[in-house]
């Protein structure tokens, strides 16, 4: 039983782990997402959502520490030049865990992982406005409507009057 236990240790000694975590960080960084299992994937993004935060800051440490992580120099490299710049107004839950079906060998539950700012499909009906919901009563709204006419009403021959002095001049 795992009782009260922090992190999940994926059935691996500490160092296999920590080079399987940093191996994936690396592949999600690079392609901006990847297929695993559900396991790996909610792992995965406890270990690499603390080094895209740390990349906001471009140091001279914080790139020290985030590839004493990460382990590969390219992936350090595009996760301060392309994806820091495009998450920096973005304040966590840099990433997204989505569930894909069950591997065919061994039926594990499989997910995609992937970086949210850098989905394009997600990124192209985002723009589209959601309806709003309300919990109110229809009949409130019916008698709003009703009293924003007069204000505009007021407000228009206010805008006449200037326009009929311009061309008195």
């Amino acid at each position: 039983m795992r009782h009260n236990k922090a992190i999940n240790h994926l059935g691996r000694q500490s160092g296999h782990r920590k080079a399987l975590l940093a191996n994936m960080a690396s592949s999600l960084i690079m392609h901006k997402r990847i297929t695993t299992t559900v396991a790996k994937a909610k792992a995965l993004r406890s270990y690499v959502e603390p080094l895209i935060t740390k990349s906001k800051e471009d140091t001279t440490h914080s790139r020290r520490v985030v590839f004493s992580y990460l382990k590969d120099k390219n992936a350090v490299t595009e996760l301060f030049r392309n994806i820091a710049p495009k998450i920096a107004d973005r304040p966590g839950g840099y990433t997204r865990v989505l569930h894909v079906g069950f591997r065919q060998g061994d039926a594990a539950e499989m997910a995609l992982i992937e970086l949210v700012d850098f989905n394009e499909a997600a990124l192209a009906t985002a723009p589209k406005a959601a309806k709003k919901t309300t919990r109110r009563s229809r009949a409130k709204k019916a008698e709003a409507p009703a009293q924003e006419p007069a204000a505009p009403a007021a407000e228009a021959p206010a805008a006449e009057a200037p326009a009929e002095e311009a061309k008195a001049e």
